[in-house]
């Protein structure tokens, strides 16, 4: 988990990919972190608290 922590904030894509795998998540996650940095890490780590939650 801690490895996803660290990808979330500085390759968010790699963390949803590690997360979701090939999903509409992840392709949001490109298109976020394309348009904005932040908005990408925002939802990078909201995929992986709702992976947590569930797990």
């Amino acid at each position: 988990m801690f490895l996803r922590l660290v990808c979330a904030f500085f390759l968010p894509p790699l963390a949803v990919f590690l997360t979701r795998g090939l999903s509409l998540a992840f392709v949001i996650n490109i298109i976020l972190t394309l348009i904005g940095y932040v908005p990408g890490i925002i939802h990078a780590f909201w995929i992986l608290s709702k992976e947590a939650e569930n797990s």
